[in-house]
């Protein structure tokens, strides 16, 4: 729940409030696309209760090659995306330390934001889950409060039309969906860091469904709050829609601060469970040969080489950030995450398809056929859905960087190669050069000549 409620969603209410209301109906849909994508990961984790996840899923299926691609997505996709995150949390420092904001005192908020949750990931997982505890109770409640309280504040005369602008009904709805889309990134964090978690095989889907689920709840009463609250005209242009809902509420201008400091909590929070996500995957792939040694690193259940590099990697595109500006280097970045992200879904839906329609049934829960079945095409479905909405832009940029993973998944394999055919060798090279004369005659004298 954690990792999927980032920092996003105190601006969702006012991104999608241009469509109209009709962004809740969109939202709801993706939601049970999410339910069912969460689902396929419970049932996946269940028979595969090992770190990494969607990698593990994808070369169980699908040999090395579609695991290394899994990883290589997944990994991109995360440390991208906690540079991203850093970035956000410097505006919200902002509400609650005004000011004469610097370039320098900016980054230096950015890159500590980075920092401070890859130093608590060095403490070990205990330490990771008991922040991530802390901070997910800590943005849940307030956000929860709003959703709750805001029903009693509810007036249907602020919700605007059903469909607001030109177009079809359905273009307004596939519209809202498209911003929406990646609001549910973040299912598989569970299944992840399966290989750390006491009794995986039945908390890693349980934690996957109930914590989509109680993202979901606060997505959908929150947002319906905020629309019910705040009149359309002023949330089509607020900057903070939640602080202008507490506002709408309670009176004052109290609301911003408090919302500011929930987002905070948020970011961090997200990004103490996204870096160990980001070492997850690549440790995962390094143990079966696919990626480097070094990411096997591990000290208390975390691949300390993995979080180091994705630290230092997200801390390099954050500085990117803010020399060459958002609509330089950084932007196209972050527009291949959207992309990335939505690979090792697909493959681990195919995966579930897979297993059950080729008769392995072992790999998934025995008598549960068509409910599965099921369950893992509208899962499919819902991620192909997510790679549409992603844009042309997206998809163009995040497939160069997938196939660029293609040349390092050519270096890991000729380094495996490399050792099998030296493990094969004989011992004594000599013996062996010396044995092969007396092969070449053994063949002669029974007859066999080079024609044969």
């Amino acid at each position: 729940m954690g990792n999927i409620i980032g920092g996003g969603i105190f601006l969702l209410p006012a991104s999608v409030a241009p469509f109209g209301t009709i962004s809740l109906v969109a939202f709801g849909v993706l939601t049970l696309g999410a339910i069912c994508l969460a689902l396929v990961f419970g049932r996946l984790a269940q028979r595969h209760p090992d770190t990494g996840g969607p990698y593990v899923y994808a070369r169980e299926a699908f040999g090395d090659f579609a695991g290394f691609l899994s990883a290589w997505s997944y990994w991109t996709m995360t440390w991208v995306s906690n540079a991203a995150l850093a970035v956000a949390a410097v505006g919200y420092v902002h509400v609650l330390f005004p000011g004469h904001a610097s370039k320098g005192v900016d980054l230096a908020v950015a890159l500590g934001a980075l920092w401070l949750p890859a130093l608590a990931n060095f403490a070990g997982t205990r330490y990771v889950g008991a922040v991530q505890l802390v901070s997910t109770v800590l943005k849940f409640v307030p956000l929860l409060f709003i959703a709750i309280v805001g029903m009693f504040f509810f007036d249907p005369h602020k919700l605007g039309s059903f469909h607001e602008g030109g177009g079809s009904t359905l273009g307004g709805l596939s519209a809202a969906a498209a911003i929406l889309l990646y609001s549910y990134v973040g299912v598989e964090s569970a299944a992840m860091s399966a290989g750390e978690v006491r009794d995986p095989e039945r908390n890693v889907g349980r934690a996957t469904v109930l914590g989509t689920i109680g993202a979901a709840v606060v997505y959908l009463l929150g947002t319906l709050a905020v629309f019910g609250t705040v009149s359309h005209d002023k949330l089509v242009k607020s900057q903070a829609p939640f602080s202008d809902a507490v506002d709408a509420m309670f009176g004052g201008h109290w609301g911003g601060t408090v919302i500011a400091a929930a987002a905070v909590i948020s970011i961090v929070g997200a990004l103490n469970g996204w870096t160990l996500m980001s070492a997850q995957s690549p440790y995962a792939a390094a143990k079966d040969g696919l990626f480097p040694a070094a990411f096997l690193k591990k000290q208390r259940g975390v691949p300390t080489f993995g979080v180091l590099a994705a630290a230092v990697l997200a801390s390099a595109l954050t500085v990117i950030n803010y020399f060459l500006g958002t609509g330089g280097v950084f932007e196209i970045l972050v527009l291949i995450t959207t992309f990335s992200a939505t690979v090792p879904y697909l493959l681990a839906a195919g995966a579930q398809i897979y297993f059950l329609l080729s008769g392995r049934r072992d790999k998934v829960r025995p008598g549960r056929f068509a409910r599965d079945l099921t369950l893992a095409v509208l899962a499919f479905g819902f991620t192909f859905w997510l790679v549409a909405g992603a844009g042309y832009a997206a998809i163009y940029q995040g497939v160069l960087f997938l196939f660029a993973g293609i040349l390092v998944y050519a270096l890991m394999a000729a380094r495996r190669s490399d050792r099998a055919e030296r493990r094969d060798e004989p011992e004594h090279p000599q013996e062996a050069r010396e044995a092969a004369p007396s092969l070449v005659g053994a063949a002669a004298s029974s007859g066999s000549g080079p024609d044969a």
